[in-house]
C-alpha cells in the first residue's frame, strides 16, 4: 500500500482535462483496490476491484496556491462496515463543472492509503475526512 497520483492525472492537467478549481471534485472510500498509477477513470479502479463505499459532497471551497490544492474538510457516508478502505480524489464532473459524468469519464487524481487515520475502518454512517493542514495539504502539484 502506498499513497500515489496518477500520472494520468498529470496529463489532464496539462492538457486542461482536469481543474481542479472550476470542475467539481470529490472523494470516495474504496476499498479492495491496488493503485496503478495507469488508471484514469473511476471505472479503472471498480474494474480492478475496487468497490466504492460512499462518495463525498463536491469538495467546498476549493483553492489552488503556489501549486496546493486544498478544500474544506468533508464527509462522506459509508454504506457497509468493510475494512481497509483507502481515499480516491477524483474529478466527477466535466472540465467545466456541471452535473456528474458517467464513471467512465471521471477523472482519478490522486489515491490515499497511507497516513494518519488511513487505511480507514469505517462502520456504516458518517466518516469525516481532514485533510492537513501544511503542505501538502490535499494535492501538491510539482
Amino acid at each position: 500500500m502506498a499513497n500515489g497520483y496518477y500520472t494520468t492525472a498529470a496529463e489532464g492537467f496539462i492538457a486542461g482535462e482536469i481543474d481542479l478549481d472550476t470542475a467539481v471534485i470529490k472523494v470516495a472510500l474504496v476499498r479492495g483496490y491496488t493503485f496503478s498509477a495507469a488508471h484514469k477513470f473511476v471505472s479503472d479502479v471498480t474494474g480492478a476491484g475496487g468497490t466504492i463505499n460512499g462518495t463525498s459532497a463536491a469538495l467546498a471551497n476549493k483553492t489552488v496556491t503556489g501549486g496546493v490544492f486544498d478544500a474544506d474538510d468533508t464527509t462522506i457516508s459509508a454504506s457497509a462496515s468493510a475494512s481497509n478502505h483507502g481515499l480516491l480524489l477524483f474529478q466527477s464532473s466535466a472540465v467545466t463543472g456541471g452535473a456528474d459524468v458517467a464513471a467512465g469519464s471521471q477523472r482519478v487524481i490522486a489515491w490515499y492509503d497511507t497516513g494518519t487515520g488511513l487505511p480507514i475502518q469505517p462502520g456504516t454512517g458518517t466518516v469525516t475526512i481532514v485533510w492537513p493542514a501544511s503542505n501538502p495539504k490535499i494535492l501538491k502539484v510539482g
